[in-house]
Order: C-alpha cells, then sequence, then structure tokens
C-alpha cells in the first residue's frame, strides 16, 4: 500500500478533543492525556506513552515483595507510579450486582434458560453508584491531564459466556437465540446509560470493549454469527462511544487478525494486548490496517531472559511503534518467572524506546 512505509507520525492530525490540550509555554513537556490523543491520532507526541496496560498478577506481586518491592504499594496503580510508568486509570463497569451468583468454577455457567434469566433478573444490571465512587476522585486529575481515564464494558460475547458458561455459550447461538438476542439488548441497553452517568463526571480518553472472543487459531465463533448476534449491538454502542469522544479499542486474547476486518466494520477503532504467542505480527497487522490502533504485543515470555532479549523484543516492534497509532506494552500480565530487577530493567528499556520511537 502507497505510504505505509513512511513515518505516520510526519502527517500531524488535529485532535478532535480541545481540552486535551491545555495552553502550555513552548517547549514544555506533553501531559499524559496530551501523550496519548497524540498517538491515537497519529500525531506526534513528545514520546510514546510508557504504561502497563493490564494489572499485575498476584503471584508476580508476591515474588517481588521478596526481591524488594515495599510492601506499602499495595495497588497496581501505586506500583506503576513507584517506577515511572504513566497514570492510566481503569474503571472497568460490571453488569452483574455483588448478590449475582457466582459459577462453581471457571467455565461453568449460572443459567441455561429464559427462566433463569429471569429468576436472577434482579441481580443484574445494578445502578452506577459504584462508577460514580470510582470516577469522581479522578475527574479533576483527568481535566488537568495527569492522567488517562479509561473505562471497560463486558462486550456482547463475553457477557453471555458469563452467565451461560463457556460450552453452553457455544451451543447457545443456535439452541437459545431469542435469550442470547435479549441478553444483548439488556446489556447494550445498560452499557448505553452508563455512558451518560460516566460523561456526567468525566470522558473516559478511550474504552476497551472486554471479549475474549479469539484463541490461538483465530475467532471462536464464525463471522456470520459475529453479524448476527453481536454486530447490532456493537453498532449502537460504538456510535454511542464516538459521538461523545471515546475511542473504542475491543480486548481480545489470541489471534484476532481475522476479526479486525469484523471489529473495523463496526466501528471499533483499536485492540489489545496482541499476544506474541498467538503468532501476531504488529508489522503486518500496520500493513493491513494503516490507521487501526493497538496496545501491548510486548512478547512477556523474553523477559525473564535478561536485558538483550528484551532489547531485541524491542527492536523487533520498534518501525511499528515509529510509524504510529501503537503504544508498546507487555501483551498481557507480566509473569512471575520475572524478577523485581528484571522488571525495572524492562522499564528503563520501555522508556528508551518510547523516546527513540519519536526522535530518530
Amino acid at each position: 500500500m502507497a505510504g505505509v512505509k513512511n513515518t505516520c507520525y510526519s502527517r500531524p492530525r488535529r485532535l478532535d478533543d480541545d481540552n486535551v490540550h491545555p495552553t502550555r509555554p513552548a517547549g514544555a513537556r506533553m501531559t499524559t492525556r496530551e501523550r496519548l490523543h497524540a498517538v491515537m491520532t497519529f500525531s506526534r507526541p513528545d514520546r510514546l506513552p510508557i504504561v502497563e496496560w493490564a494489572s499485575y498478577w498476584d503471584k508476580t506481586v508476591a515474588r517481588w515483595r521478596g526481591e524488594g518491592l515495599s510492601p506499602e504499594l499495595t495497588s497496581a496503580e501505586a506500583i506503576r507510579e513507584s517506577v515511572g510508568l504513566d497514570r492510566w486509570l481503569q474503571h472497568w463497569a460490571r453488569p452483574r450486582a455483588a448478590t449475582c451468583p457466582v459459577a462453581p468454577s471457571h467455565g461453568a455457567g449460572i443459567l441455561s434458560t429464559a427462566a433463569e434469566y429471569d429468576a436472577i433478573g434482579p441481580h443484574l444490571y445494578p445502578d452506577y453508584a459504584a462508577t460514580r465512587a470510582a470516577l469522581l476522585p479522578w475527574a479533576d486529575q483527568h481535566a488537568a491531564g495527569e492522567t488517562v481515564v479509561w473505562l471497560t464494558v463486558e462486550g456482547f460475547f463475553w457477557y453471555p459466556r458469563t452467565l451461560f458458561g463457556i460450552e453452553r455459550h457455544l451451543y447457545a447461538f443456535y439452541d437459545e437465540p431469542e435469550l442470547m438476542h435479549r441478553m444483548n439488548r439488556d446489556l447494550l441497553e445498560w452499557n448505553l446509560a452508563l455512558l451518560d452517568e460516566v460523561c456526567s463526571i468525566t470522558t473516559p480518553d478511550f474504552a476497551t470493549i472486554a471479549e475474549d472472543m479469539s484463541y490461538n487459531h483465530g475467532p471462536m465463533l464464525s463471522r456470520e454469527l459475529f453479524d448476527e448476534f453481536l454486530a447490532p449491538y456493537y453498532r449502537e454502542l460504538i456510535a454511542a462511544m464516538t459521538a461523545r469522544g471515546i475511542t473504542p479499542f475491543v480486548d481480545s486474547d489470541g489471534d484476532v487478525t481475522a476479526l479486525i476486518p469484523w471489529l473495523r466494520d463496526v466501528g471499533v477503532r483499536g485492540i489489545l494486548p496482541l499476544e506474541r504467542m498467538a503468532g501476531l505480527d504488529v508489522a503486518r497487522i500496520r500493513d493491513d490496517h494503516p490507521d487501526f490502533l493497538m496496545v501491548g504485543a510486548y512478547d512477556k515470555t523474553v523477559m525473564h531472559a535478561g536485558p538483550a532479549a528484551m532489547r531485541a523484543e524491542f527492536e523487533r516492534l520498534l518501525p511499528t511503534m515509529r510509524r504510529g497509532g501503537f503504544i508498546p506494552s507487555v501483551d498481557h500480565q507480566t509473569p512471575p518467572d520475572v524478577s523485581w530487577e528484571l522488571y525495572l530493567e524492562y522499564v528503563d528499556l520501555l522508556r528508551e524506546y518510547a523516546e527513540r520511537a519519536v526522535s530518530e
């Protein structure tokens, strides 16, 4: 495709949200929000964001406690700030009340029929008190550009699966199509009202729609099922996000290569975490989709091997980092085979390459 190999940062575009760029002295460093929005609009930032998008694995943190991590750092946010990562604050809005029945094991469900869905109805689609409590303390620092605010909602593949269970969910596309549509319509209406509530406090910079609808060989459903059962609800939700200035992403593990065109067709702008172990190649995705946004892609399985292996992985990603619209980050949670010392080495390298991506 003509022009793909050129550095996208050479084609700056005006940001849609004027509030992202408060007046600042010439030559001053960008704020955290300015930096994110510059990347997402293929403008030139002062450096790429330095982030770990996922929370830390509890087993990893337990190891680090014995290797020098302060016991006073009790949250992922506190750990990130202690090592100098940019502040990204995520709120996951869950459409189940605390009283909702819990599946007996991972992958199991809590219902199989419309009558059972009706029975647990009082435990679904709670009010938005938890969302208000989470967002209100962030509003001022968000307005000042000091933090990125990121909303996560559950998607139209993920949510029915949490109710049906993994196996029953896949059969439900054929055995319970009316119930599947009903669940997704109810979820859509709850998410749309959520957006009104959220934006009355502060407008998130981006949103992720939790799905995990791919595995290491591609999507777990056909394009036909996606178009029938997911796409109509996606279009309404994405339109509402876009109208409010929220950039929509999908969060899906696995090989999302075939999935990306489906998502683009319903208005999704980006994807994460782009797991290398699923065979994903961000350079190929950038060639095929020059304006699609990406977060992640750093192969977590090389981190335990030491500084040279970690640097080689950044070198693999650097050409795509330079093309814009891509924020490198661990392609899922940092695993517990990574020592605290090695993690600090990784953060130093991330900072170095975040600068190099825009300065060379």
